[in-house]
């Protein structure tokens, strides 16, 4: 298949299936979260799963290569985002599995519809407004600040999207999650499973994997840390096996 990059955009081999996604550094680029998320996210056989804010639909990609979900879609509000990711749906042949959806997260529920998924995921802006941002629209804000959506919309439109007892995946940041615990019951997702990921073992968390299922009674398990580096800077074992290597 001919491949039309445009300016400043790469092809970049994500060592699964031979799939390929199109990303442009000047926008963002996917990180270590999105892969943590896609091996964190348990996704059965014939599901529907929704990935809200799916940037250039690196989750749904890796979701559509790592389980057995029935259809995968991913709702971006940047249209040059969502492009790519449309692109890189074509790109891998996988336009039958994965929909991308030019939207808005805010109105998730009226554009896919109530009761309308199985699983709901999501990689979030992680930070609270537009405090130090010299560029509110840029692509790379929109992706990192709570500009165009906050976490309350994410979990507001979730509980609607999702079916009774469907479940919600997100990463985040520890220090919000005091926050996240709150809203999420708030609004009928209790947490059901959470993850702790920390850079060294004897560094603080900075990132949590958390698992909720809308409508479930209250009781968590917290999984073993995840410790992404060795003291020499090698990855660890488990993380080099997240990643297939």
């Amino acid at each position: 298949m001919t491949i039309n990059l445009r300016d400043g955009e790469r092809l970049d081999d994500l060592q699964i299936k031979g799939y390929r996604i199109i990303q442009h550094p000047g926008r963002f680029c996917f990180g270590m979260d999105a892969v943590l998320l896609s091996a964190f996210a348990k996704i059965k056989e014939g599901e529907y799963v929704l990935d809200l804010g799916t940037g250039t639909g690196i989750l749904p990609i890796l979701l559509e290569a790592k389980t057995k979900g029935r259809h995968f879609a991913g709702l971006e509000i940047q249209a040059d985002s969502a492009g790519m990711a449309a692109r890189s749906v074509s790109l891998n042949g996988l336009e039958q599995k994965i929909s991308i959806v030019e939207g808005d997260i805010k109105e998730a529920s009226s554009i896919f519809g109530a009761d309308s998924f199985d699983v709901v995921t999501t990689n979030p802006p992680y930070m609270i407004g537009q405090h130090g941002l010299s560029n509110p629209e840029s692509a790379k804000a929109v992706a990192r600040h709570e500009v165009l959506c906050t976490l309350d919309d994410i979990l507001r439109e979730s509980a609607r999207i999702l079916r009774p007892r469907g479940r919600f995946y997100m990463v985040h940041r520890p220090f919000r999650l005091a926050e996240i615990c709150s809203k999420m019951c708030a609004e009928g997702i209790e947490p059901k499973r959470m993850r702790l990921v920390y850079p060294y073992v004897d560094k603080e968390p900075n990132m949590v994997l958390i698992e909720g299922m809308r409508g479930a009674k209250s009781r968590m398990t917290v999984e073993p840390p995840l410790i992404v580096y060795e003291k020499n800077g090698d990855y660890t074992e488990e993380l080099l096996k997240l990643y297939g290597m």
